[in-house]
Parts: C-alpha cells; structure tokens; sequence
C-alpha cells in the first residue's frame, strides 16, 4: 500500500494540472482500502464555472458510486474547506491525508474531532503552489475560500 507521501504525489499531480490550465491549484485523490487509486481531480472552478468542483469533490465524483468508502482515503493538497470536510464526514471517509494548512486552515481540525484520521504532511511544493496562486490571483483565491471574512 502506498503511504502518505506517494498518495499525495497523486493528488500534487492534479494540483499542477490545474495550475497548467489557469486554475486554483488544488488536487485530490480518493485511494482504496488497499491502496488502489479510485478517482483522482483538480479543482476547476474557473475552468468549468462550477463552484463545487473543488480538488476533493474532483476525486470523488471521478472515483465513481460506491456501496461505502469504509477503509478508504481522501488525499488533498490543501486542508479542506467546510464544503468539502462535509463530504469526508457524510460519507464517512475515515482517512485524510493533507499536503499543506499554511496557505488555508481548513477543516482538518474538525474532521479528527469527528474521528477521521488525519495526517498533515506539511509539504513545501503544496504550499509554494498555493502561496504563489494567492499572491498572483488574489481575487479568485479570495473567491474560493469563501469570499472575504
């Protein structure tokens, strides 16, 4: 089984393809009890002008229906947003792998109070992509997160 950072070498993929394609570089992936890939995406809010397409609802809609996601895990280059933590919790992924929480805390924390297993990888190239796109597409990285406090 593959662990946490060859999980997130697949979701960082998603992330600089989205990137390549003038979106907000978020990528995620949704791994099989035994490691199988299921479904990997990128967020492509600004690509496809839907709003849910997020890096995390890319992997699952791409990982196709399911009886359950019991033994599974969602890999994420950002910590998810509220929308995207209430789909881990409503189909109750049990794992979370997330590459950075610097450039957006997220809902991780949440997510472990609920009894998901999460692993925070702190990885440089997640948050490099992350800070850059902030700093280079301030009004649309505002738009993602939510708009302004």
């Amino acid at each position: 089984m593959p662990g946490p950072h060859e999980m997130l070498a697949v979701a960082l993929e998603q992330a600089r393809l989205g990137a390549a394609a003038g979106g907000v570089p978020v990528g995620g992936a949704l791994f099989a009890a035994d490691g199988t890939l299921l479904g990997a995406g990128h967020n492509r809010r600004v690509q496809d002008g839907d709003p849910a397409t997020h890096g995390e609802t890319a992997a699952f809609r791409a990982a196709g229906r399911l009886p359950h996601y019991a033994g599974t895990t969602m890999v994420t280059t950002l910590s998810p947003c509220f929308f995207c933590a209430g789909l881990i919790r409503q189909f109750r992924i049990p794992r979370l792998v997330v590459g950075e929480a610097r450039s957006f805390g997220g809902q991780h924390e949440w997510l472990a109070e609920h009894g998901v297993e999460v692993t925070v990888l702190d990885d440089p190239e997640c948050a490099e992509l992350m800070s850059r796109f902030a700093e280079e597409f301030p009004d649309i990285w505002i738009e993602d997160i939510g708009g302004p406090e």
